[in-house]
């Protein structure tokens, strides 16, 4: 066990000390305000916008470059007021929430990503041509269909680490809130070998599965399989995830940097047209490997017999072990599938929505929405939960402004857990 310790914490310290070689520090360059502008999916340049303090001093200015890309440094944590200038945009596009002007909070050290959704045009440069047509805007059927899609490509990220934490529940009845950092975990090491090393992004994603594969089996064997060997409960084990969540992401934090960063490659590709939907290639091969992926598990774990004894172990683990089932393998094969399918979900969430050390730890809340929905310890309550909770993030966005569309995915599941407590999928337990 020592030499498995020494081994993961050697592994640690290449993988945090290669992100270290000429990253430069968030907490080096101070906070910040920082975004990314697209249209459809294509990056809008050439939009200025503003920084002031409350009570209406500047802080700054910047202007969106060719990857729609703007920072702007501020003086220290605390509440700014942050002016999108419309005038600048390009003829037809608009901001489709009507909130060009935000009031976010910068954190000690942050810098602090803000949004401003964008759309009724193809983005590109800010001309000014007043003598060209503007693009039609999008009709509300349009808006729906792409809201649905945009709901369907976030529910399979999520069901792919729902999936193994899932199983993880079902076999050790352990919570484990460290399983976002698995997911960030994955992230960082595609981008370690496709922007500081070279290797394409397909290349690398096949590579940080196999590591987060590999990250999930030395966790257990070194880290939890010991605690269970010691009997600890599950209390302790769960309040354990909890402060190694913590340490890891600081430590990602310290090594990465505070700022979001993209992927060498398809990280401004401009969406396609397919009938109402407007759907950027990528996202279709992300949602066909996801899909493939999640069928290929669950069939795995319906048709194989490490499938069978895994459902059996979650089961009953003593009556598996009086069967001849070596339970303690059986665990281990659990998290070695679960590390790979975070590492795989943090692949395509990179690819999504870019890679930051705390993306794991953002949408870990979602993932446990998803499974505590669908059920704990199901894999098909996991994955019919993944759907529900995405699908309403995106929709909630109609109605409601993006900031808050979290919000309203938990708000839903309160309201579905007090008319059926179990989950959707989960079988009643009696207490007592």
């Amino acid at each position: 066990m020592r030499r498995a310790v020494i081994m993961l914490t050697a592994f640690l310290a290449c993988v945090m000390l290669s992100f270290g070689v000429g990253a430069t520090s968030a907490w080096a360059e101070g906070e910040a305000l920082q975004g990314t502008l697209t249209s459809n999916g294509a990056p809008v340049a050439g939009v200025k916008i503003k920084a002031f303090t409350q009570d209406g001093a500047p802080v700054g200015e910047a202007t969106s470059d060719e990857q729609g890309k703007w920072s702007i440094p501020v003086p220290g944590a605390g509440s700014y007021k942050i002016d999108l200038d419309q005038s600048t945009l390009p003829s037809g596009v608009t901001v489709t929430n009507g909130r060009p002007s935000l009031t976010p909070s910068v954190a000690d050290g942050q810098a602090r990503n803000v949004l401003f959704p964008l759309g009724g045009g193809s983005g590109g440069a800010a001309t000014g041509d007043q003598n060209q047509p503007a693009p039609s805007a999008p009709s509300e059927w349009d808006r729906i269909a792409n809201l649905f899609y945009s709901g369907i490509h976030f529910s399979l990220i999520i069901a792919l680490a729902a999936l193994g934490i899932s199983l993880i529940f079902g076999t050790t009845g352990l919570t484990n809130f460290a399983h976002g950092e698995l997911v960030t975990f994955g992230a960082l090491i595609t981008f370690l070998f496709n922007v500081t090393i070279g290797l394409p992004l397909v290349l690398s994603g096949l590579v940080a599965v196999a590591v987060g594969a590999a990250m999930g089996y030395v966790q257990d064997r070194a880290f939890w399989g010991w605690l269970r060997k010691r009997r600890t409960n599950l209390v302790t084990m769960m309040i354990i995830s909890i402060g190694l969540s913590l340490a890891v992401r600081y430590l990602f934090l310290y090594f990465f940097g505070g700022d979001s960063r993209a992927f060498a490659e398809y990280n401004s590709q401009p969406g396609e047209k397919y009938g109402p939907f407007l759907i950027a290639p990528k996202n279709l091969v992300a949602d066909a490997i996801a899909i493939t992926v999640l069928v290929a598990v669950s069939a795995a774990l319906l048709m194989t017999r490490l499938g069978k004894a895994t459902r059996a172990v979650a089961d009953n683990p003593a009556l598996a072990a009086a069967s001849g089932i070596n339970v303690d393998r059986i665990i281990r094969l659990v998290w070695t599938i679960g590390g790979g399918l975070a590492a795989l979900s943090g692949v395509l969430l990179g690819v999504y929505q870019n890679v930051s050390f705390q993306m794991g730890f953002q949408i870990l809340l979602l993932i446990f929405a998803a499974v505590t929905l669908g059920g704990f310890g199901t894999a098909w309550g996991a994955l019919l939960g993944s759907l529900v909770i995405g699908l309403f993030i995106q929709f909630s966005t109609y109605w409601i402004p993006s900031e808050l569309k979290n919000v309203s995915a938990l708000a839903a599941l309160i309201l579905i857990l007090l008319f059926r407590p179990q989950g959707i999928l989960g079988r009643r337990t009696r207490i007592g």
